[in-house]
């Protein structure tokens, strides 16, 4: 399914003439954290938050307070994984879809993302979870599948999840294979094992971990 069919239109932006107090009622009204802003051309201008809102003057229009807009946003042809990187680099539950014209589509909310994220096959495929970590300059992808594949696995999924002191963290869920034997090749390419785990146990607590962005937005 494409995440285009996730753009929502049950809340129309405001239009920067609106009064602060229809932006503060709309607040009062919802859950989001943000609210986007657009002008006559439908031509998106950027969100006010919440915390923002509540602080203005009722009376005053939405373009007085042009100064604290955000722009945020993300494209109709941005991937699932960079919108989900825009949520938490922007503390908001609400992502605005601009086209290549600027033009507002809709929005994302933060939950149908993530859901989209627990329904790959990295969540709901059997394998086994193996954390690995090398120097930042010595590690390579290309080395690690192979890794796997000489040993007959099949890479599920792979990202880095950790960098520090020039050290980084790579997890890998593995199906179609022992991480055994896995495990103790990357020991000979100089990996250290972090963690290597089979079964569904572990799975599942990733999939609860997904909700991460909910809980360290506090939104």
């Amino acid at each position: 399914m494409k995440l285009t069919e996730y753009i929502i239109n049950d809340i129309k932006p405001l239009n920067n003439d609106s009064k602060i107090s229809d932006l503060q009622e709309l607040f009062n009204q919802l859950t989001y954290s943000h609210i986007p802003v657009r002008d006559k051309n439908n031509t998106y201008l950027g969100s006010f938050s919440e915390t923002d809102a509540h602080c203005f003057e009722g009376g005053k229009l939405l373009s007085e307070y042009a100064y604290a807009l955000e722009d945020f946003h993300v494209r109709d042809t941005t991937i699932w994984l960079d919108v989900l990187e825009a949520f938490a680099k922007n503390a908001t539950n609400i992502m605005p879809v601009l086209n290549d014209r600027n033009v507002y589509l809709g929005y994302y909310e933060l939950n149908d993302v993530i859901g989209l994220f627990n329904e790959t096959p990295f969540f709901f495929e059997a394998g086994g979870i193996l954390v690995v970590e090398k120097g930042l300059t010595d590690y390579s992808f290309s080395e690690i599948s192979q890794i796997v594949e000489s040993n007959n696995g099949k890479l599920l999924g792979a990202f880095v999840s950790k960098i520090k002191n020039d050290v980084v963290q790579i997890t890998l869920k593995i199906s179609n294979s022992s991480l055994n034997d896995i495990t103790q090749t990357f020991r000979r390419y100089s990996y250290n094992i972090v963690f290597g785990h089979e079964g569904d146990s572990y799975n599942e607590s990733l999939k609860e971990r997904s909700d991460y962005l909910k809980k360290y937005l506090d939104i």
